[in-house]
């Protein structure tokens, strides 16, 4: 009850307080709305026409979803959340049957499983991940369950839980594509190679789950395939293998991008975490025979998964933060481990990890009060509200390190830090939530227009980024013209640009009449009525009037 309560919280709580936000969570929004209009579960087409970026995993899901509850933001991201909640249990269940209380038994360890769910869930990459309407969630949690029964089926040699290792990686092949077996491959190649057992990987190798796989992802990408010919390269070549090994699609950041973002994601356990990441390599390498016995060899794979995504993507030409995403359990896991062995060895955690946790761990607190200034602003401003927002995570950070360097120390690592979290994902709802939605979303300024025109004049837009080109799509339902493209529609219609281009138009419309009907100042944006090219219609003049 207590990990529903924390999962509902954290993941579907507020799920549309603020608008679908970027140019993915809208465009995969409305790819899944086209598909349910069709009623076709092959193809998945935006604005009509074939879109084979992405596998269709996550645009099922959200058809079951628009399906039961309507078209809605918060129904695109309901999938996430499912996704994000059954990774939680995943993990409360594989530390409860395989590893609570193991290798020692007795009371002391109880609640172990619960705090390795917990500190998964409340990681802030999970956090945001499951809030959004992505493709991400759907492989990290496919992926994870798949790890997870691989490694319980490696320590019992249970054939039911390989099964589950094949069926999760062929559900996380739907989620991202071939990415999913790759990494797994790999992981279980080096893990094998570090225990000089080679054998491990024939064994893996099972014909009946190679069959479960091939039945799980296969049909659908035979069928798009066959209803789409030019699937292969767009989605293999180009969104693929070009996308890994060039800037195709402009996300070229440095090597080291996924180190901040991997610390950054793992908030607020980020210190803990790599506390645990330096320990388990220690051991490892001074304890190498023994760290890999069959008991003892969790820590050990556990560093394999976390290290070979960061690696993976790392090298990647095209990164976006949430490649890394299916590295957090991995992470978050390793930090359980790592609590349950000072637990049993009646450790207290030292001051200067327990003040670096404290710190970290208090700082969303800090930016989730002050949101609303720092969307607006783009800065933290000093003056009595910041003081105010640092003074009560001064306490809140005092009382976290007080509590760890006491009796309990590890053991209440986790009610501790948790309550941070709370905190900082309610401020952001309550307080931030209205911000996010003025500045990021296309939401508003889709109610703004529709004041005006509920959907029946087409609508274009002038040098606005994809973020808003995808968001109204989503919001109107309706195909969305570019003036640059050349995409300039004939009859009347309704433009939307930046402000103060008014005297750059005619350029754009010749000799149409153009009319400014008003701003939305919070993203900096004019709209406009464009006449047809015959000149001003009736339904001009009777809105004009209206005006």
């Amino acid at each position: 009850m207590l990990l529903a309560g924390f999962c509902g919280f954290l993941f579907f709580f507020g799920l549309a307080y603020f608008g679908l936000v970027g140019a993915d969570e809208p465009r995969y929004a409305q790819v899944a709305r086209e598909m349910l209009a069709r009623h076709d579960w092959i193809t998945p087409t935006l604005g009509g026409k074939a879109w084979l970026e992405k596998p269709v995993l996550y645009y099922w899901q959200t058809m079951l979803a628009y399906s039961v509850f309507g078209v809605s933001d918060w129904a695109a991201r309901l999938s996430s959340a499912v996704d994000a909640m059954l990774m939680v249990l995943a993990v409360y269940l594989f530390l409860r049957r395989f590893r609570s209380g193991f290798p020692f038994a007795g009371s002391q360890l109880a609640g172990f499983q619960l705090d390795g769910a917990l500190m998964t869930a409340s990681a802030s990459g999970v956090i945001g991940f499951a809030r959004a309407a992505s493709t991400d969630m759907p492989l990290a949690a496919t992926f994870t369950i798949a790890m997870l029964a691989w490694y319980a089926w490696y320590e019992h040699e249970s054939q039911r839980h390989l099964a589950l290792f094949y069926i999760f990686l062929g559900l996380a092949t739907l989620a991202k594509g071939p990415v999913a077996p790759f990494l797994a491959a790999v992981i279980v190649t080096i893990f094998a190679a570090a225990k000089g057992d080679y054998r491990l990987l024939g064994r893996t190798c099972w014909i009946p789950g190679i069959a479960l796989f091939t039945m799980v992802a296969l049909p659908w990408y035979v069928a798009v395939q066959l209803n789409n010919p030019e699937f292969f390269r767009v989605f293999i070549l180009e969104h693929n293998l070009q996308r890994f090994g060039s800037d195709l699609y402009h996300h070229k950041q440095p090597f080291w991008y996924y180190l901040p973002v991997v610390l950054l994601a793992l908030v607020p356990w980020t210190v803990f975490v790599i506390a645990a990441l330096v320990e388990s390599i220690r051991v490892w390498w001074t304890e190498k025979r023994d760290m890999l016995q069959s008991e003892d060899a969790l820590p050990a794979f556990l560093v394999i998964w976390f290290l070979v995504p960061l690696a993976f993507f790392s090298s990647s030409a095209s990164k976006l933060p949430g490649y890394i995403l299916p590295a957090l359990p991995a992470g978050t896991l390793l930090l359980a481990e790592y609590v349950r062995r000072h637990v049993v060895d009646k450790d207290r955690p030292g001051l200067p990890l327990v003040l670096l946790h404290s710190i970290v761990a208090t700082l969303p607190v800090v930016a989730a009060l002050m949101m609303q200034y720092i969307v607006f602003q783009h800065r933290l401003p000093w003056g009595r509200a910041a003081a105010i927002s640092a003074g009560f995570a001064a306490v809140l950070a005092v009382g976290i390190a007080l509590t760890l360097r006491g009796q309990l120390g590890f053991r209440v690592l986790r009610f501790v830090t948790l309550a941070p979290v709370v905190l900082a994902v309610g401020a952001v709802l309550r307080l931030g939530a209205p911000a996010l939605d003025a500045t990021l979303s296309a939401r508003p300024l889709s109610q703004e227009v529709s004041r005006i025109d509920n959907g029946s004049f087409p609508l274009a837009i002038l040098q606005l980024p994809r973020e808003t080109e995808y968001g109204l799509q989503f919001y109107r339902n309706q195909g969305i013209a570019r003036y640059e493209l050349g995409q300039i529609p004939d009859r009347e219609h309704l433009l939307i640009t930046r402000e103060g281009q008014r005297e750059n138009l005619a350029k754009w419309t010749t000799s149409r009449r153009v009319t400014y009907l008003g701003s939305f100042a919070p993203q900096g944006l004019d709209y406009y009525w464009v006449a047809g090219k015959s000149g001003v219609s009736a339904r001009h003049l009777a809105t004009s009037t209206w005006l």
